[in-house]
């Protein structure tokens, strides 16, 4: 059951990126409005969200017709969840039409924004449509009338528990083609949902048992679950509107800048979202008597940086500052501030975890002694009361190597478990701890 809802299944998880793996792990939540910025950079994404909006809208239609001829409360209250789904996709249409549009005289960061007007709209949407199902049971409860064509209803909310669970199946399935912890999080929000549906048919059920007051009491529950999605919603399209930023995100920006040789230091450090993009600003200190020519150097080396640590990043603009910190910040090496690699011998053979510097930026990588293509890894890293989740996969160049697709977040001091597994209900956990080297700590 706990897999069912996506809780045994966390070797399907990873981090899109590392600024999100950085500020967003451990949690996903569920709202309408925002794009998941991994989602909307990848046309498989795109591809996964269209036919999921398409499938729900089908859901919603059908079962509006049922409402119009039954009076059902609770289903209005559901088909009105189902469709906040469903709208879900349409600020992402809006904006891929728009934000690739190139900027003009008038618009000269381009049309990215509209994306944030576009959740800001289907929030309002949403809490119209709430208030409106949320008067409509309370006007039930006061002054019953009776409910229809109970088989009806009852069919209606199974058929919205198929829709749900239809695009929960597509969306985790995708997920894992991608490798996309949000796809993968939207379809067990979608399994989720399908429960609410599920709901209508007990209203259903207590309506045909006797007590109609069942269908309206059902659509009051559903109405505060929308409530609940508007305020998360909301919260996240304003922050986002007003420039809001996770800390992390700037967190990873400055670490970034330890990569790069002759930046002496970070003075100042701006990001901000724009659609699902993201610009920043860093102010470095360099040497002052260094020449336009070495300062455009480290200037480029910094970008590229950036680019490997912040996928998302579409511009970052470099300002130096000569009056800043004195002392140099040593040449980052690789491997300069990874742990010590923890070796370890279990079930499925010998082997070793590490951090480890790649062209991409930092990894997780397992070595084994000797491969085994039926072993599926994944580490999970103990931050507090979060756990941050990194699938490892299998190398196109050597079988015995397995590494994440994102960097581990900093700091890199923490208990975690490696969990392999393989065909055959093989099973085994390595618990393992790393730390920083001396004189490097965040």
């Amino acid at each position: 059951m706990k897999e069912w809802f996506g809780f045994g299944r966390q070797d399907a998880l990873s981090f899109e990126t590392s600024a999100a793996h950085a500020g967003q792990q451990g949690s996903h939540g569920h709202t309408h409005g925002v794009i998941d910025p991994s989602l909307s950079s990848s046309e498989r994404g795109v591809w996964a969200i269209k036919w999921s909006f398409a499938i729900l809208a089908v859901t919603s239609i059908l079962q509006l017709v049922v409402v119009f001829y039954t009076g059902s409360v609770a289903l209005l209250a559901d088909t009105i969840h189902n469709v906040g789904d469903a709208v879900t996709a349409v600020p992402l249409w809006i904006a891929f039409v728009l934000v690739r549009r190139k900027a003009t005289a008038s618009f000269n960061y381009g049309l990215g924004r509209v994306e944030d007007f576009a959740g800001l709209v289907i929030v309002f949407i949403i809490l119209v449509s709430a208030l409106i199902a949320g008067y409509e049971a309370i006007d039930r409860l006061i002054h019953p009338q009776p409910v229809t064509q109970l088989l009806a209803v009852a069919i209606a909310g199974i058929v919205g528990f198929i829709g749900n669970e239809a695009v929960a199946i597509f969306r985790i399935r995708v997920g894992r083609e991608m490798n996309s912890t949000a796809l993968i999080a939207d379809g067990y929000h979608a399994r989720t949902d399908g429960l609410t549906s599920l709901a209508v048919v007990l209203g259903a059920a207590g309506v045909w048992l006797g007590f109609p007051l069942a269908d309206p009491i059902v659509g009051l529950l559903i109405t505060l679950t929308i409530f609940g999605i508007v305020w998360q919603s909301a919260k996240a399209v304003i922050k986002r509107s007003l420039d809001g930023i996770q800390p992390e995100v700037t967190a990873e920006i400055r670490h970034a800048a330890e990569h790069v040789a002759g930046v002496r230091g970070v003075t100042d450090v701006k990001a901000r979202w724009l659609g699902h993009k993201l610009r920043a600003e860093i102010t470095v200190a360099v040497d002052n008597s260094l020449s336009v020519g070495a300062a455009n150097e480290i200037a480029g080396n910094l970008k590229s940086e950036l680019a490997a640590h912040i996928p998302p990043l579409s511009a970052a603009t470099v300002i130096f500052d000569a009056d800043g910190p004195g002392d140099a910040m040593p040449a980052a090496p690789a491997g300069h501030h990874a742990p010590e690699p923890f070796a370890f011998d279990c079930a499925f053979g010998a082997g070793t975890i590490a951090i480890v510097d790649t062209d991409l930026g930092e990894r997780m990588r397992l070595s084994l002694t000797k491969p085994d293509s039926e072993i599926r890894a994944v580490v999970h890293i103990f931050r507090g009361s979060t756990t941050e989740i990194l699938p490892l996969l299998r190398s196109k160049d050597d079988a015995r190597i397995y590494e994440s697709q994102s960097a581990p977040a900093e700091p890199h001091e923490f208990e975690a478990n490696l969990e392999l597994k393989a065909a055959g209900d093989r099973t085994a956990t390595v618990p393992f701890h790393m730390s920083e080297p001396v004189g490097h700590h965040h």
